[in-house]
């Protein structure tokens, strides 16, 4: 199946959405955008405010879909969390970066793997 990376990158929030639904998370914000960047989704585990980057892939051609969570993709994610914070006037809160990768395979259902607590 051939994807433009948008569109593939759109199936895999909407997985990741339905699968952190499922785990009781409550979705606050999809695709926040501040200056050069995006956080793919904000949502609340209990009390925790949640930072969650999603990595698709159609095959693992290009490897795992969670090495393309690279240093530099860290460093811009926590700048653009530090900009959600202030922008929402947020001063105090308990929070954290996830990362949710999806791989589709054609017919099956996609692979989701959800790595809690992936970076500080």
């Amino acid at each position: 199946m051939s994807l433009s990376s948008i569109e593939l990158g759109k199936l895999g929030e909407e997985a990741a959405v339905q699968f952190l639904k499922e785990k009781g998370f409550q979705i606050k914000e999809l695709n926040y955008r501040s200056g050069r960047g995006e956080l793919d989704i904000i949502a609340l585990d209990g009390e925790i405010t949640v930072f969650i980057e999603v990595k698709a892939r159609w095959n693992l051609e290009m490897g795992d879909p969670v090495y393309g969570v690279t240093p530099g993709k860290v460093k811009q994610l926590k700048k653009i969390a530090e900009l959600y914070l202030y922008d929402k006037e947020i001063e105090e809160i308990d929070c954290r970066f996830d990362v949710v990768t999806v791989l589709f395979g054609g017919e099956k259902e996609p692979i989701i793997e959800h790595y809690v607590n992936a970076f500080d």
